[in-house]
């Protein structure tokens, strides 16, 4: 069984728009204080673990821009591993290993869940992630926290149908005031 695991760079005041070097105002903004290399060895840890990767339309093509011509052990894994796209636009997408989901997406996301043993990666995808958020599909969060405060931009949090109940399982402050939380889905019993 599969269990959704959403990975976020963010901000202070929960920016997850960019954080790489798009087209944005703050260019490269998670980059302006150092993770030093325990936090850059999170990242890819955790992007090792992942056994597929499920992105929006956007970020998809981000990433199938970038990873196939790249070398490396991360590299590798992406351009291997399983890959889901969710888009109702994409139709003939170029990356190996790659899926559209292109359906309801509760249903082909619990699908998923039961077909893919491991953990599923969503990274980035802003638009995906809070759908999953708002069907309640998330299992666990991972949010590397610049200490940034941005004050515009795309946030991760939007509103959701209900409250949901999560355990804090990580806190480890990486380099230089980077802070990763990791939060684990709670059953709450009615």
């Amino acid at each position: 069984m599969g269990k959704i695991v959403l990975t976020e760079f963010t901000s202070i005041d929960g920016v997850v728009e960019a954080p790489g070097g798009e087209d944005f105002k703050y260019q490269n903004w998670t980059f302006e204080f150092d993770r030093g290399p325990d936090g850059e060895r999170y990242k890819e840890t955790e992007s090792l673990q992942a056994a597929a990767l499920l992105l929006g339309r956007k970020t998809y093509e981000g990433f199938a821009a970038a990873w196939p011509q790249s070398e490396g052990e991360l590299a590798d894994k992406y351009n291997t591993m399983p890959k889901y796209v969710v888009s109702h636009t994409l139709t003939d997408p170029k990356w190996a290993g790659t899926t559209v989901l292109s359906g309801d997406l509760a249903q082909d996301v619990t699908r998923l869940k039961q077909e893919v043993d491991g953990e599923i990666s969503v990274a980035g995808s802003i638009q995906l992630a809070q759908s999953l958020l708002a069907l309640d599909l998330i299992d666990e969060i991972h949010l590397m926290t610049s200490p940034l405060i941005l004050g515009h931009g795309r946030r991760l949090w939007a509103q959701t149908p209900d409250k949901t109940a999560w355990t804090l399982s990580e806190a480890t402050v990486y380099g230089d005031s980077t802070l990763l939380t990791v939060y684990q889905r709670r059953t709450v019993s009615t």
